[in-house]
């Protein structure tokens, strides 16, 4: 495995990536308080996944719990996981591979509410393993010794492509996965220095829009309805600010609700925080926003982890989960 040149002309409208990785512990300050207003800071990633903080901020789910969100912006979880361990923010979105690999690593983190699932509809997802317009490959069995991206190795979505090539009835130890930022993916695709690419929206919608074609669903295929990613805190900060913690849960529930009803709504208000084109937003696949983690999907995703040796030890979903 090696990590494919980062200079590569990308047709970069895009800011995307999946939450990912894992560093030092350390303590968590609490968030700043004023007249009656707890301020903490929260480390995202520009992705359509995060628009139901955005919503939530807007329409006042927070402020109504007492709460204002500081939107700190971080290209990956591997900014993320160490910021919220740190104390450098207080809340932090992340994929629940990125979680169990810290946890298993000693790095003390609590998820605290669901983030976002798979839509379950193979096909009809927000990820997708795809290839370019023309290209010979069917399936992902035919992806033995071809080159595919992925936006982080050893993480979720290195799994998930491993699961849906072993699907197919293809050996995945035969795939030759580098590492490249979902934003290059449609431009690298369309070159042919790679041939096939798992990405998430909108990188998905825009490879669609260049012609190509999706050849499974590797989030489907890990598990029905997947939880993908979840908000956390440090293990520290949970214990300490329980009050914080339950208000900011309940905020996001409400937020998680309402961008699940109000789609039209969602996609407005990730142009106010990325660069996507609203050609394209129209265009894209939105995660389901479910209220609660679904712990028998995460179990299949821990089991796949292990068989991938992404885990020092088995992670403890009992004090990870919410």
């Amino acid at each position: 495995m090696r990590r494919l040149s980062a200079g590569l002309a990308a047709g970069a409208l895009l800011l995307v990536a999946t939450a990912c990785g894992s560093s030092d512990a350390g303590s968590s300050d609490a968030g700043a308080s004023s007249g009656g207003v707890t301020t903490v800071k929260v480390g995202l990633i520009p992705i359509v996944d995060v628009a139901p903080l955005y919503l939530g901020q807007k329409k006042g789910f927070f402020e109504k719990q007492g709460l204002k969100l500081e939107f700190s912006i971080a290209q990956g979880g591997a900014a993320i996981v160490p910021g919220v361990a740190s104390g450098q923010f207080q809340f932090g979105f992340s994929n629940v591979t990125s979680l169990m690999v810290a946890q298993s690593n000693g790095v003390p983190v609590k998820a605290v509410a669901n983030g976002i699932a798979s839509t379950g509809v193979a096909g009809k997802d927000f990820g997708a393993l795809m290839v370019k317009k023309g290209s010979a490959v069917k399936s992902a069995k035919e992806l033995e010794g071809k080159k595919v991206a992925i936006n982080t190795l050893k993480n979720i979505n290195e799994t998930a492509v491993r699961e849906s090539v072993r699907g197919a009835g293809g050996d995945p130890d035969k795939v030759d996965f580098v590492e490249l930022p979902f934003d290059q993916m449609p431009a690298a695709l369309d070159k042919s220095q790679i041939d096939a690419a798992m990405v998430v929206e909108p990188a998905t919608a825009t490879i669609k829009s260049q012609g190509g074609v999706e050849i499974a669903s590797p989030l489907v295929d890990v598990a029905p309805n997947l939880t993908v990613a979840m908000y956390f805190a440090s293990t520290q900060y949970a214990q300490q600010n329980p009050e914080v913690v339950k208000k900011f849960q309940d905020a996001t529930a409400e937020s998680l609700a309402y961008a699940e009803a109000h789609p039209d709504e969602a996609r407005q208000i990730v142009t106010t925080y990325t660069k996507i084109p609203a050609s394209v937003l129209e265009q894209v696949t939105l995660p389901k926003w479910p209220a609660e983690a679904n712990r028998p999907a995460i179990e299949a995703l821990m089991k796949l982890g292990e068989a991938d040796g992404l885990f020092k030890k088995t992670p403890d979903l009992d004090a990870l989960l919410p």
